[in-house]
């Protein structure tokens, strides 16, 4: 029997295990202390909000991804952003050891914060 999906971020949390789980709360915490973002369920995982969509966390199996939909613009805060789908998108696919530091995080999310404040939610770009 498969588990219910999540209603909650803290769901979304309770059903990770191991260093996934582990990994998805300090990026939590980090994101959440980097800059006044709101932080819901989107699509299956975690996604933060300001001025639309900053980021996402989502969880799956063996890795974690964290991206930006504004991703494109902050390689040279994070070189391991990878450029991927619409939008700007740019994610960092996050293996056990891996994880970034709360400086990079904490700058990725500002900056994130940032160009939405100045450019607006990146999915009414057409």
């Amino acid at each position: 029997m498969r588990p219910k999906p999540p209603k909650t971020p803290d769901d979304y949390v309770e059903l990770q295990q191991g260093w996934v789980r582990h990994y998805v709360e300090y990026l939590r915490e980090h994101v959440q202390a980097a800059a006044a973002v709101t932080e819901t369920l989107m699509w299956g995982h975690l996604v933060y909000l300001s001025d639309g969509p900053v980021l996402l966390i989502r969880a799956e199996g063996k890795r974690v991804l964290f991206a930006f939909w504004r991703g494109k613009r902050l390689q040279e805060v994070a070189p391991t952003l990878r450029p991927v789908g619409n939008y700007e998108m740019a994610t960092i696919e996050i293996h056990e050891g891996q994880l970034p530091s709360p400086a990079v995080i904490e700058s990725l999310v500002s900056r994130a914060v940032l160009l939405n404040k100045q450019l607006g939610n990146p999915q009414d770009v057409s």
